[in-house]
């Protein structure tokens, strides 16, 4: 029995889902240009460099989904897709995907966006398993808070061990588990797996799995 995690952001996606769902909402005159997409942009390069606040992140990422009923907001994801989210699945991220689907390994999206925003994306991809930042709901409705722990950084970790523990498995479990990733914010959950792969890695990851010997590809 083999494990794989992907994270999902620029590394099955060829662009970032967080960062593209907020410039969604102020092309479609949802948000307010000014206000937001400075600020949106600015927490993109922040994640980048590996100096995000994610609490302050999801505050901001959060409110908009508390303030549109879950019905047209649903309907916004469905245009989301459509005109974002399907150019940036490339072939080469459908091919990994089913490379391991076809040899019966355990699939997981392991994402740090929000599973409002995820969720439809991990389906498409044909997988079934998702950790993703939870947004707290009300009677089917978003609060604007996040519930339990982000899934971000050695969030992510906690998360994944909780999954796991859920299904009685430990990280010894498996015979074989691989983690794809393009990001230093997932440094901590990398060296969990027995195959950190980095995919078309910032500059960070890049010289981390260049010194430890990962395999490094890309899927541009």
């Amino acid at each position: 029995m083999n494990l794989v995690l992907f994270d999902l952001d620029n590394t099955l996606l060829s662009g970032d889902s967080d960062f593209e769902w907020s410039q969604f909402l102020v092309e479609q005159g949802v948000l307010d240009r000014e206000l937001f997409e400075a600020k949106n942009l600015a927490f993109y390069e922040q994640y980048k460099a590996g100096t995000l606040d994610i609490h302050e992140f999801l505050d901001f990422q959060l409110k908009p989904l508390s303030r549109h009923a879950r019905k047209v907001l649903d309907e916004w994801h469905a245009d989301f897709m459509r005109i974002k989210v399907r150019p940036m699945m490339g072939l080469k991220a459908h091919e990994l995907v089913a490379q391991h689907k076809a040899a019966g390994d355990i699939c997981v999206v392991v994402t740090a966006t929000n599973s409002f925003v995820t969720a439809p994306i991990a389906r498409e991809f044909g997988i079934e398993n998702l950790i993703a930042t939870d947004p707290e709901e009300i009677d089917g409705e978003f609060t604007g808070q996040v519930a339990g722990v982000p899934s971000f950084r050695e969030g992510k970790v906690t998360r994944m061990e909780s999954w796991l523990a859920e299904h009685g498995w430990g990280w010894d479990s498996f015979e074989q588990s691989w983690f794809y990733s393009d990001s230093m914010n997932d440094l901590p959950l990398l060296g969990k797996v027995k195959n950190p792969v980095a995919v078309d890695p910032d500059v960070t990851l890049r010289k981390h799995a260049e010194e430890h010997g990962w395999t490094v590809i890309s899927l541009r």
